[in-house]
This record gives structure tokens, C-alpha cells and sequence, in this order.
């Protein structure tokens, strides 16, 4: 299965989710945490992003990649969408482009924490984002 292949949304099992992510040159800790392991990640980010985002723009892209590769896959589930309902206020200027994680422009690529620190609005400054 690779990019643009056709999948059924939500209804794949996690040994084609594991092919999906070996398919597409994954790292292999990426391959080993699977879907669950790509949902942990998604959810320690809104967590933080809850707290105040205390990391740097770079470290944030590397979080929206976990999004990303999820919706490549087809992946869906009710934790997911809880997930992503709960970081969707959370975020500011939600009309530029932080990162390009997936096809079509998923909304998570655009807007980035409200509460982020500095260091942050340093690296959007300097990529002339902000």
C-alpha cells in the first residue's frame, strides 16, 4: 500500500497499518508503535499544547507528521477525532501554513498554539511565517 493508494478509512487493521508505514520507508520505531503508537504521540502534543507549548517550531512539525501519517493511512477512530477536537481551539492564525504533513490540506498544517513560548514565535519569525 503505498501514498495514493486507495483505503478504507477507520477500517484498516493495524498489520496493514504496519504495511502502509513499512510500504512508505517509516522509520522503524514508527513501524513498531503502529497506529497506537502514532496516536500516543498526536495526544502527548495536544497535551502539551493544553499546558502551554513549551518546544520549538521544528519539534512541532515532527508532532503534525504523526497526524499526517495517520490520515495517510486511512486511519480514523473516535479517539482520534476526540483528539483533534481538543487542539483545534488551541491554535492561532489558523490561516497559515506551519508544515505540509498530508495531501489537501488537513487543518492541523495550518495555525499553530496560541500559548506558545519564544523560542517559537522565534523560528515562525525567522521562516517569515509571522
Amino acid at each position: 500500500m503505498r501514498l495514493g493508494e486507495a483505503y478504507n478509512p477507520g477500517r484498516m487493521t493495524e498489520e496493514q497499518i504496519e504495511r502502509f508505514l513499512r510500504d512508505n520507508e517509516y522509520p522503524d520505531r514508527v513501524i513498531r508503535a503502529g497506529a497506537q503508537g502514532l496516536v500516543e504521540s498526536w495526544r502527548r502534543l495536544v497535551e502539551e499544547v493544553e499546558r502551554g507549548y513549551s518546544l520549538t517550531l521544528y519539534d512541532y512539525r515532527n508532532d503534525l507528521d504523526a497526524r499526517g501519517i495517520l490520515e495517510q493511512a486511512g486511519f480514523a477512530s473516535d479517539e482520534l477525532a476526540e483528539l483533534d477536537k481538543r487542539l483545534r481551539p488551541l491554535l492561532a492564525h489558523r490561516h497559515v501554513r506551519v508544515w505540509e504533513s498530508a495531501p489537501d490540506n488537513p487543518w492541523w498544517d495550518f495555525g499553530y498554539p496560541a500559548n506558545a513560548e519564544r523560542e517559537f514565535e522565534e523560528d515562525l519569525r525567522s521562516e517569515g511565517l509571522i
